[in-house]
């Protein structure tokens, strides 16, 4: 029920813990409804929801996950997949000294796909508004400049301090405008997704973000709904930074031990969400493997108040149902389940990897670790550096993604020691862990190992 959310978010006690499945795209799957036609079909992405509202059981729900809704309004071309969100293909100002081209100006309720979101906002509230909390996701202020702007919004960042602040002020403007239409709608959480802050320093983060997003955080408690900071990723050194532009609730993904953030949330009075591992438990695990993660995180954590149980971020599209529901029911028959599953034991996978030779390789090798650089924003432009990488050196190196998504790269992760995604090895050497390197950067790190 809703009210055990809002309880949450208002920092009390309560009788169980809430459930918010990030059910996007996945939504879709269970109707048998591919990615592309769910995002653009107000009428089977409604009938979507519907059955993830009935199936799933949740507290709270996002109606529409799709961190490029925004860039396609503002003059991004898209790259559209059958089981995943779209990606950004193409950056209108990157290159370009304009911070607002002809092209871009703040969306309004009749651009792009938005009056198809909004209808679907408001006939989903009407149908289950009164017991399940709705979540209007926006595209954060950073990662849509990063969206606008391409890979130089990390160059700018050092280079062009001005530029990268006023173009965070025009998507500041955007976010507000798109707050105003979602809680018109009905909408009872704005969450701001933001995945690529856990791909900068702390130090930027103050610099260049502390502002817009406790300025779009206040502005969402003004209009009297409830706010969720959501970043993907690494963050553990940003969580701090983001507390202190005073968002209601914060979530992460598996990249960060909940149980050390939420001290630091706890500290200053947040609620906190997550963070079910997306692709080794939701996707690959059992559904006893997904009922014990949930209750093993919950009995890490002393205190039970200000958390919110949720995947890491938005649910992969073939994650088995009964997984889900599994979930559901760890979360509403906690002791039953807990001493059911007491002396459960998760069969491991022996699935063989073979590593490169790396000492008797001829040129570099690049290995890029991502979640799934078509649906993932930070693996998105991780990818894109070291593509970028490979277009100056061409054949003088050697490049290769491997997407967590996939059975044999959990393994090959394990094997590598990878502990964060999305990361880029080099000759079988960590070089850039969770931090999108600059041009100069990666190209330092590639002439060291030639």
């Amino acid at each position: 029920m809703k009210q055990i959310l809002f309880d949450v978010l208002e920092h009390k006690k309560t009788d169980r813990l809430p459930w918010v499945p990030f059910a996007g795209v996945h939504a879709g799957k269970l109707l048998g409804y591919d990615a592309e036609t769910v995002l653009k079909d107000k009428d089977k992405l409604l009938a979507s929801l519907l059955e993830v509202n009935k199936l799933y059981k949740p507290d709270g729900q996002p109606v529409v996950f799709d961190l490029q809704l925004e860039a396609e309004i503002l003059g991004c071309e898209l790259v559209w997949t059958k089981d995943g969100p779209p990606s950004v293909k193409t950056h209108p100002l990157e290159g370009s000294e304009n911070i607002i081209p002809c092209t871009c100006s703040v969306p309004g309720p009749e651009d792009g796909r938005l009056p198809m979101v909004l209808d679907v906002m408001k006939s989903l509230k009407e149908q289950v508004g009164d017991t399940t909390a709705l979540y209007g996701l926006i595209c954060g202020p950073f990662t849509l400049a990063s969206h606008l702007r391409g890979n130089d919004i990390f160059m700018d960042l050092y280079d062009d301090e001005d530029y990268v602040k006023k173009l965070l002020e025009f998507c500041l403007l955007v976010a507000k405008a798109m707050t105003k239409m979602y809680v018109d709608a009905g909408m009872d959480v704005i969450a701001v997704v933001d995945p690529l802050v856990s791909q900068i320093s702390a130090e930027h983060f103050q610099e260049f973000l502390h502002d817009p997003f406790s300025k779009l955080f206040a502005y969402i408690r003004e209009l009297g709904v409830y706010s969720s900071f959501f970043v993907c990723g690494n963050a553990t050194r940003n969580i701090a930074v983001m507390c202190e532009t005073k968002p209601d609730s914060i979530s992460v993904d598996e990249n960060v031990n909940l149980v050390a953030a939420k001290k630091i949330t706890d500290s200053y009075n947040i609620a906190i969400g997550g963070n079910i591992p997306l692709t080794s438990v939701m996707l690959h695990g059992t559904q006893q493997d997904n009922m014990k993660y949930v209750i093993d995180l919950v009995d890490k954590i002393e205190n039970k108040t200000n958390l919110i149980i949720a995947p890491g971020c938005d649910m992969p599209y073939d994650v088995p149902i009964e997984n889900s529901i599994g979930i559901a029911q760890a979360i509403s028959q906690m002791d039953e389940m807990r001493e059911a599953l007491k002396d459960y034991v998760a069969v491991q996978e022996d699935i063989h990897v073979d590593l490169p030779d790396y000492g008797a390789l001829t040129k570099p090798l690049i290995e890029v670790f991502t979640l799934d650089s078509l649906t993932c924003a930070a693996c998105t432009y991780m990818m894109a550096a070291v593509n970028n990488a490979k277009a100056s050196f061409g054949d003088a190196i050697d490049v290769v993604e491997y997407k967590f998504t996939q059975k044999e790269n959990i393994a090959r992760c394990v094997k590598m020691g990878v502990t964060n995604l999305p990361c880029i090895y080099i000759n079988g050497q960590l070089k850039f862990s969770s931090i999108i390197p600059s041009k100069e950067e990666l190209d330092q790190a590639i002439n060291t190992a030639m």
